[in-house]
């Protein structure tokens, strides 16, 4: 009874402390609930206020253009700049202007462009991107590049074109409408009949290569859209067609019965490109369209064949037991001993014993792998194929082009081709043929489009014989006159051409150019019984009337009869035979136009590496062979986009991106309801929604062109991949909002008084402010020119990005600020400054950015149109010339300057590390012997007291003797910042010692989890984050430590040793001294001499204490001198020997307080079992012992070497404590040191 009122007590007392909580709370909520009222009423009336005062009220949300004006017309810049860059507003109407005007035509530089220009030709193709869908972020990158090459040789005064078009892609094309077409209508191709289907095909591309041109518009690409060509127009197919007939006329065609990669779910040959290689490790199940259930690979069958005239048999091994039904040899090495006796004798099929078949000796063979024995099915694989026809066997097609077994299998006829794998092992078993199956690693062909397993046919398909073209496109290369870029894919190039194989051109399709090849057949039958599979059997004529004018000419006869008639190869080119002959169809050859003669050769190559061969080398061949030139000179091949986990990009990923939802900004459900609108199943949507929550769980945000394009030239580095981080991209944005700010600045300052001087560069000298930042610009344009000649379009960003930021609004703008309201200053020199820098900024970062830099290059003031100054707009502004400024690069003055920046940033640093006001200035002191720089600061001393927002700043030989903030900015000057009476010590002490107990409690706990027993088990995403967080709080701890207040060298030890973790020498010795003396009892120890330089910032990496922390013990307790010990010989490890200081007296110190503690310590343990804890604090004092015996010397170390080894062996027979890592470590280091002689 007693339990249960006690029990209901309780119970009541815990429902009273809920109910007083819940109370407490609807009263606090209750609270700010009336004090947002409160608020709300008075920010009401503040803003009536402001409204009566007439001040305008700010729009809602982000600024947009909204002129009316008829489409094409200059952009309206008479209003006033909004007060935030906004990428909509910015990139508004521009490009429509630029485009009617003409701007990125060659004509507009030089109306008569076949007259030589002497500031050279610029012409470069785009890579025809695929008709089948937008662009994604690679295209993006091609863009970005191609055209800040564009824009910048244009800016030099160069006749430029860029030719824009867009690939037919036939293959994807037709996959991507066939899907479509079932998906809608649910028909095939077939249903709809060829002209049909290909109508389809023309409305989709009419659909999609209007956006691709619209985005390629967006991107900002100055192409001539005037002479845009799409492959599959009249002219191009012209072309095409021209360029068979003719190298069919060099005997560069032929037609073969050849084995080609097969998709049976496209019933097509596809090319190399196309084909994707799975790797696999071992077995594995894998989904292949038309099956419904996952089929498994990566296993390797065994089975026996029996010889016909014994009873002997031959084990093979195969990953694909579906192709025995057409082996028609087994294949051993000549040498191999176990299979001599078997040359050429006979075997037998088990399921076609009448099928002749043999063992054949081939030096192809792997004797090491499987058994040494291969199954040879000539007419399913390649090197069977090449097997086949070195030892006469017979090539039998046992796989249709639908993937069904043939007609000719007997019992298997008919079967899917992975459905009969299982049937015909489940044959083998039954007649006691088949060993066993094992994992196997292997290679699995899948076809791109289709996701289908590659199943290799022989087909009969024409050919390009490749070996004499890729001779010459190799010597073209050798002899330098193509240049690759960077020079290292000169190895790729020299080896595939050195080894170029025959170009199957036949694809199986619906959608491209058909072959221009015509059989001639007499009353329906192949006419004088030619064969079809031979080439010289067809007619190649350009067009029907040709190719019947060839047949009459052989079959007069039968023609006057009306019994001749022709039957076109109903089979299409291969995309990349059209686009090899890009660089000159798009000048509309075989015609010889003016187009033609200018500007081919072409200058330059933009393209992905991934294409070198596939592309780039098949232009250079056919440039070589039907134009006898080279289609371009030089070949830039940048890196190939991955995403930010350094993932290729792919849809069914879900990590492509496209690079409008960059530009607009996209949510995280409009990227998903994107991936419902596409051509995915329903597993590979769900799998790329997956990703996409991960990756960008809020979206992607609104980014803009320009930031786009700077970031991705930024990213383009001469490398091989980039890793695109979006919120990379996101930062440059914000750099686009510096320079809005800065130019809006500018305009202010400029005023509507400005008159622009009748000269760009100002003639009279300023201050050496203004000199430094006009050095630094004409550095500027030296790096953006060098980096676009050298294409390191990642220095070039860098020296635009720099100026921008770095020289000109964290320096010279904060100066200007000073000096325009300073009479001492010339204010017309700074302003005619200031538009210098913007004028010539913004020409510099136009090629990377055109939208930004037109927007606020239309505000700047101009001079009237001249012939000398005609410039309506930056795409065809003149590009600033190292020639122009090279007078104004001053190095003596920017290394001076430069020295003041230094200072201005320490102190800023400083400053904020205290949260010190805009009003709270300071005075500071240099503490350095150098008299130059104390000459330099007192003559800049306006100027850097203004930036750095100090009362002064002096230079003296001393430290000061009142309460500084340290900071070193070399090893010659010491800043030290006065917080004498702006800081309250005492309160700062305590928040730093507050701050440091709370991160060191931090730091432990993450320690602890993760070198806990069990943290094996991490998941490596959890452990990785836990590491970083960890050096975060390092980080923060060491920083906080850097700026504590140290007055004199005094204090206490717990604050000094946590100090000294900071990167100064003084406060390392400073802790150290005051160990020393408490372990000394009091013995004096020689202190470091302020004056002496030596003995400051002198530091070296500790990983000596226990489990390589280099961390050192962070209270003092000192009841226990062994802490003590330790953290005198952490502290003075640390400190560089040989500095003049009390260094070697203090690690003697701590090595005779040492010693003594281990034998102690080894002697308490002797005849008991030592727990984990004391043999952690025992290796601990052997760890120091280890991390000092360095400082030991003859017969002192090998005495000490001698005990400590001693007192080992005496306690490691304790299998209590010979697991430990501690002991371990200690241990094996003892062990390398029995080898070693003592160190001198």
């Amino acid at each position: 009874m007693a339990d249960k009122e006690k029990a209901d007590k309780k119970k009541q007392k815990k429902e009273a402390e809920k109910a007083a909580k819940l109370a407490k709370f609807q009263a606090k909520k209750q609270l700010e609930e009336q004090q947002k009222a409160a608020a709300a009423a008075a920010d009401g009336q503040k803003q009536s206020k402001k409204k009566k005062a007439g001040k305008p009220e700010k729009p809602a949300g982000p600024a947009e253009y909204k002129w009316e004006h008829e489409p094409g017309q200059r952009k309206n810049t008479a209003c006033p700049l909004p007060e935030a860059y906004e990428p909509r507003y910015v990139e508004s109407a521009w490009y429509e202007w630029w485009e009617s005007k003409g701007f990125f035509k060659p004509e507009y530089q030089q109306p008569d462009f076949t007259k030589p220009n002497p500031r050279g030709i610029f012409m470069m193709v785009i890579p025809p991107p695929n008709v089948t869908a937008g662009l994604h972020i690679g295209h993006a990158l091609t863009s970005a590049i191609e055209d800040t090459l564009t824009r910048w040789h244009r800016m030099r005064g160069e006749t430029t074109l860029w030719n824009p078009g867009c690939d037919h892609a036939g293959i994807a094309t037709q996959v991507v409408v066939e899907k479509k077409l079932m998906r809608e209508r649910g028909l095939t191709r077939h249903d709809l009949g060829r002209e049909a289907f290909e109508q389809e095909i023309w409305r989709y591309r009419n659909e999609k290569g209007d956006r691709i041109y619209y985005q390629l518009r967006h991107l900002g690409c100055s192409c001539d859209w005037s002479r845009a060509r799409f492959t599959m127009e009249p002219k191009m197919s012209r072309a095409v067609i021209e360029a068979f007939v003719r190298m069919h006329g060099m005997g560069l065609m032929y037609r073969a019965n050849r084995l080609v990669n097969w998709s049976c779910t496209l019933r097509s040959a596809i090319s190399d490109i196309e084909v994707e290689k799975k790797e696999l490790t071992g077995r594995k199940a894998l989904h292949v369209p038309g099956y419904e259930q996952p089929i498994e690979f990566g296993v390797l069958t065994h089975f026996a064949y029996p010889l016909a005239d014994s009873d002997e048999k031959i084990v093979v091994a195969t990953t694909r037991p579906e192709t025995m039904l057409g082996d028609t040899a087994v294949a051993v090495h000549p040498e191999d001993p176990r299979y001599k006796h078997m040359h050429d004798r006979r075997i037998v099929h088990p399921f076609f014993p009448d099928r002749e078949m043999r063992v054949v000796a081939d030096s192809f063979v792997e004797r090491e792998f499987g058994t040494g024995a291969v199954k040879i099915t000539p007419a399913h694989d390649a090197n069977d194929f090449e097997c086949g026809i070195r030892n006469n066997l017979a090539f039998i097609t046992v796989i249709g082009e639908d993937g069904r077994i043939a007609d000719n299998c007997g019992e298997f006829s008919g079967l899917p081709r992975f459905d009969a794998r299982q049937r015909v092992v489940d044959a083998l078993k039954a007649k006691g043929l088949w060993i066993g199956e094992q994992d196997n690693p292997m290679v699995v062909p899948i076809c791109s489009r289709s996701k289908d397993v590659i199943e290799p046919l022989i087909k009969p398909q024409w050919y390009v014989r490749c070996e004499g073209m890729a001779k010459r496109a190799l010597d073209a290369v050798e002899s330098g006159e193509l240049q690759l870029i960077p020079e290292y894919h000169n190895r790729v190039w020299r080896e595939w051409l050195s080894n170029c194989r025959d170009w199957c051109i036949s694809r199986q399709l619906w959608w491209g150019h058909q072959v221009p090849a015509w059989l001639p057949l007499i009353d329906g039958k192949p006419a004088g019984g030619c064969d079809p599979n031979s080439g010289d059997s067809w007619l190649i004529g350009r067009n029907h009337d040709e190719a019947m004018a060839q047949a009459r000419a052989k079959w007069p006869k039968e023609a006057a009869e009306g019994r001749l008639t022709l039957k076109q190869d109903p089979d299409v080119l291969d995309t990349w035979f059209s686009s090899q002959l890009f660089p000159f169809s798009v000048f509309d050859w075989p015609d010889q136009t003016l187009e033609l003669s200018t500007f081919y050769p072409g200058t330059l190559l933009e393209t992905g590496h991934d294409i070198l061969f596939f592309w780039v080398a098949r232009m250079v061949m056919a440039g070589l062979t039907l134009m006898d030139k080279l289609p371009f000179r030089y070949v830039y091949l940048h890196a190939i986009v991955r995403d930010s986990h350094g993932q290729k990009m792919s849809k069914s990923k879900g990590n492509v991106i496209d690079p409008m939802d960059v530009i607009n900004g996209i949510t995280l459900e409009s990227l998903h309801a994107q991936l419902e609108d596409s051509n995915l199943d329903r597993r590979e949507i769900d799998r790329a929604r997956q990703c996409q929550k991960e990756d960008y769980p809020n979206g992607i945000p609104e980014c803009g062109t320009d930031a786009l394009r700077f970031a991705l030239c930024a990213y383009s580095a001469q490398g091989r991949d980039i890793n695109l981080d979006v919120l990379r991209v996101q930062g440059y944005r914000f750099f686009c909002n510096k320079m809005w700010q800065a130019v809006r600045y500018v305009l202010m300052c400029l005023g509507d008084s400005f008159q622009l001087p009748e000269t760009r560069l100002p003639h009279r000298i300023g201050s050496s402010l203004d000199q430094w930042i006009l050095s630094r610009l004409t550095y500027t344009v030296r790096a953006i020119d060098k980096g676009l000649e050298a294409y390191d379009f990642q220095s070039a960003t860098t020296a635009c990005y720099n100026f921008w930021l770095y020289d000109f609004c964290d320096v010279y703008l904060e100066y200007s600020k000073l000096a325009l309201k300073d009479p001492e200053y010339d204010a017309d020199l700074i302003r005619h400054t200031l538009y210098i820098c913007c004028d010539t900024g913004l020409r510099l970062a136009h090629p990377f950015m055109p939208f930004i830099t037109e927007e606020l290059w239309q505000r700047l003031p101009r001079h009237p149109p001249t012939p000398l100054f005609s410039e309506p707009s930056l795409c065809v502004a003149e590009f600033p010339s190292i020639g122009e400024f090279h007078c104004y690069r001053k190095e003596h003055c920017e290394t001076e300057v430069d020295q003041l920046i230094k200072i201005i940033k320490a102190v800023r640093s400083l400053r904020g590390e205290y949260q010190l006001t805009g009003r709270q200035r300071t005075r500071a002191i240099l503490v350095t012997a150098d008299s130059e720089l104390a000459a330099l600061v007192q003559r800049e001393q306006k100027p850097l007291c203004s930036l750095s927002n100090c009362s002064i700043i002096e230079c003296s030989s001393s430290r000061p003797t009142e309460a500084c903030a340290m900071n070193t900015l070399n090893d010659r000057v010491e800043l030290h910042l006065v917080l004498a009476g702006i800081v309250d010590l005492a309160k700062e002490a305590a928040r730093l010692a507050s701050r440091l107990d709370t991160l060191d409690k931090q730091v432990a706990k993450l320690r602890e989890q993760l070198d806990a027993p069990g943290s094996a088990s991490m998941p490596e995403a959890v452990r990785a984050a836990n590491r970083d967080k960890l050096e975060k709080l390092l980080t923060e701890r060491a920083k906080l430590a850097e700026s504590a207040v140290v007055s004199g060298g005094s204090g206490g030890i717990k604050q000094l040793i946590r100090l000294s973790n900071s990167k100064s020498a003084y406060l390392l010795t400073e802790a150290a001294k005051c160990i020393a003396n408490l372990l000394g009892n009091g013995q004096k120890i020689t202190t470091v001499q302020v004056a002496d330089k030596q003995t400051r910032d002198r530091l070296i990496n500790c990983n000596n204490m226990p489990n390589g922390n280099a961390e050192f013990v962070a209270t003092f307790d000192s009841s226990n001198p062994n802490d003590a010990i330790f953290d005198l010989i952490g502290l003075c490890h640390r400190l560089q020997p040989g500095v003049h200081c009390a260094r070697d007296q203090w690690i003697s110190l701590a090595i005779s307080r040492l010693l003594p503690a281990v034998v102690a310590m080894a002697t308490n343990s002797r005849h008991s079992s030592i727990g984990r804890c004391q043999f952690v604090d025992f290796a601990r004092m052997l760890n120091g012992y280890l991390a000092t015996r360095t400082f030991l010397v003859g017969e002192s170390l090998s005495a000490a070497d001698a005990a400590v080894a001693s007192l080992l062996q005496q306690v490691s027979s304790d299998v209590a404590v010979t697991t430990l890592t501690e002991f371990g470590n200690v241990r094996r280091y003892l062990d390398l040191m029995k080898h070693r002689e003592p160190l001198a």
